[in-house]
């Protein structure tokens, strides 16, 4: 960021806002808000507009786009990174009961009208809204077994069972048994077993006029 230049984050929840500020706080050109992207009126703002891993929790990624859109200065760069959860590959293929877990998780996104292919689907999406040059660039996000964030990139879906597993089993798609079995049979399989994880991602860029 330029001397001159400042930059405002977005979230809609506080406690990331908290955790945000106490990392950043100190830059002074830079400070962090509530809001939504689907709800927020900044027009003609910035130089670039930027989400991600976020456009895949909103049910209207269109609005969201649209924003960002009318945020930007002409010539702006809007730039999305996320996912395309059907992609997602394990090598080799992870126990079963993981994989029931992992089903149910894209149902339940589903059902609450998340786009699990979000990343396959921006470039349309940044066409609706009006962009130009618009590119797409692969980002997925690889951990292989000896490398650097390893153990870390194996534990994230140990963290998604904790963090999510009861919303999904309040909504009907798992047990809390399921859950118990898919966490149990995964983490000494991701710490044994497993030699290479994909999550599918991709950075999209486009243009305003």
């Amino acid at each position: 960021m330029a001397p001159d230049g400042y930059a405002i984050g977005i979230d809609r929840d506080s406690a990331l806002l908290d955790l945000a500020r106490g990392d950043h706080g100190a830059i002074s050109n830079l400070r962090f808000e509530i809001g939504d992207v689907t709800t927020m009126s900044f027009t003609s703002q910035f130089d670039i507009v930027t989400a991600a891993r976020m456009l895949q929790w909103i049910a209207q990624p269109g609005l969201a786009i649209s924003n960002m859109v009318k945020a930007a200065k002409p010539s702006g760069m809007i730039v999305v990174l996320d996912y395309n959860h059907t992609g997602n590959v394990w090598e080799p293929d992870p126990p079963a009961d993981f994989s029931r877990f992992y089903n149910a998780f894209l149902a339940w996104r589903q059902a609450n009208h998340w786009d699990n292919q979000m990343a396959e689907h921006l470039p349309e999406l940044f066409r609706s809204a009006g962009l130009h040059d618009i590119q797409s660039h692969v980002q997925d996000e690889v951990v292989k077994r000896g490398h650097l964030g390893f153990a870390e990139g194996a534990a994230l879906w140990s963290e998604v069972i904790e963090s999510l597993g009861d919303q999904l089993a309040q909504a009907g798609f798992c047990t809390l048994d399921q859950l118990r079995t898919a966490r149990e049979s995964f983490e000494p399989w991701a710490t044994t077993e497993l030699v290479r994880q994909t999550l599918v991602m991709r950075a999209v860029i486009g243009r305003v006029l």
